[in-house]
């Protein structure tokens, strides 16, 4: 492809007409796989390179032959590092002899395959039907596809390759609306109920250091860390697992009982990372090291900056060797990044008006949206514009928008023209009860909404500087 074909100049409308897919299942794509990645303008808006669009028809080539979208992002990706351009040739000339069994096994049902294959090849059906056996609510079916696995493959491979990735997929489908949120909680439940089972009946630790693991305030997702504290009971760690939505009070209390050598924290959303950066610096006051990751690091690659402690990347294959690398040195590790004075005083002052934006805001459009929809939608900006006010950049929260846009339009059948006017009304509240102090927030939502922001605003702005 030339330089120019990868010039971004097409619109997320633009996109949508021309491949036939919807918004919400392209925004999920990018936060989930990185797959289309669009240049941004500078009011946050998409823009997508007519490369970018030809990937994504070839993607949908790929899904019609029966593969699923996370394997045909792999296959693309290998093909790329192999130096091929899956795009040639029609977009399939380049599959090869061993893809093209791939992509034969994907239009196969599992039942019906005979003949012995891959490793790889077989752990990857058997995913393909555990996923279909949740969807049907087949509790029996998943069961014993997962107990036919631990008999076949070892242990950390079924745990990564086929239950966190079939949950990964899960959770894209619910995103694009094509799966109920009844299904992507039978699924984490089975799941669930599978790792704490193994982990009850791991073998006695025998190496020195404790870990604790959990999750910070308001996080509810904890496959990921009941994953970790598994797989490091079956490296002979001593292991303490917290589970969910860990107080900070709770956490300093048992520090004082526990005496970890390292806690380990995981975050899946923008405002529990602001709840872990909070427990990262009680660690990082009494000297306790802090490793740390989650599905929202992966989205926003600054954020990590924020927080004091071992960040354990995107790679949760490769987790468990991060902590054993900290664990032979364990040591505090202060934030690349810290938060600013203007943004912490903004945090306090958007806390003292945020009541009455929403209240404002209840008032201008609560004729408009179901009540139920706008307390969802109070809820969830509220608490991420919190949250990016005390880690310390506005910018995080691009891909949150999104995914609250996701949320109540594609789930909760807010009609979008509701979803703007609600957007528009929290930023004339916000013009009318912010200070200069809370400046940061009325520049975001400028940019956002595509607004100037004020003379009047801008000129007190740099009288206060």
């Amino acid at each position: 492809m030339t330089y120019s074909d990868k010039t971004p100049i097409y619109n997320l409308k633009a996109v949508v007409q021309e491949t036939g897919l919807k918004a919400d299942t392209l925004r999920a794509w990018e936060r989930r796989y990185g797959v289309p990645a669009p240049q941004r303008t500078e009011s946050g808006h998409r823009l997508y390179s007519e490369y970018d669009i030809e990937v994504l028809k070839w993607l949908i080539v790929r899904q019609e032959e029966g593969m699923s979208i996370s394997r045909a992002i792999e296959l693309l990706s290998r093909l790329e590092e192999e130096g091929k351009n899956p795009l040639e040739a029609g977009g399939g000339a380049v599959v090869g002899a061993e893809e093209g069994r791939w992509l034969e096994s994907s239009r196969v049902s599992p039942a019906a395959v005979k003949a012995p294959l891959g490793e790889a090849g077989a752990l990857a059906q058997m995913r393909e039907e555990w996923i279909e056996g949740c969807m049907r609510f087949d509790e029996l079916r998943a069961e014993q596809l997962l107990t036919q696995a631990f008999g076949l493959f070892p242990a950390e491979v079924v745990c990564l390759d086929l239950i966190q990735r079939g949950l990964r997929e899960i959770g894209a489908g619910w995103e694009e609306g094509r799966v109920t949120v009844q299904q992507e909680h039978f699924a984490s439940a089975l799941a669930i109920r599978r790792m704490e089972s193994m982990l009850s009946s791991t073998p006695t630790p025998t190496r020195p250091g404790r870990i604790l693991v959990g999750c910070p305030p308001e996080e509810e997702h904890t496959f990921v860390p009941l994953l970790i504290s598994l797989l490091l009971r079956r490296r002979s760690w001593d292991v303490v697992y917290l589970g969910a939505n860990v107080p900070l009070r709770s956490l300093e209390a048992t520090l004082g009982v526990l005496r970890p050598s390292l806690v380990v924290l995981t975050a899946q959303q923008l405002y529990t990372a602001a709840g872990l950066m909070e427990l990262a610096e009680l660690l990082l006051r009494v000297r306790v090291p802090l490793a740390f990751g989650g599905m929202v690091f992966t989205e926003v690659p600054r954020l990590p900056e924020s927080i004091p402690g071992h960040y354990l990347g995107d790679r949760l294959e490769r987790v468990i060797e991060g902590v054993e690398q900290i664990m032979a040195h364990p040591r505090p590790q202060p934030a690349l990044h810290q938060v600013s004075y203007e943004y912490r005083e903004a945090l306090d002052h958007f806390r003292s008006r945020q009541a009455l934006i929403e209240a404002e805001v209840w008032e201008r459009v609560g004729h408009q949206v179901p009540k139920r929809l706008l307390g969802l939608a109070n809820l969830n900006f509220g608490r991420n514009l919190l949250a990016a006010l005390t880690l310390g950049s506005m910018d995080y929260l691009d891909t949150e928008v999104d995914w609250i846009e996701g949320l109540l339009v594609t789930h909760h059948q807010m009609p979008a023209e509701a979803l703007e006017g609600y957007l528009n009304s929290y930023y004339e509240a916000a013009l009318r009860h912010l200070d200069p102090a809370g400046g940061v927030v009325v520049e975001w939502l400028s940019r956002l909404l595509g607004r100037s922001v004020p003379q009047r605003r801008l000129h007190r702005e740099v009288v206060r500087k």
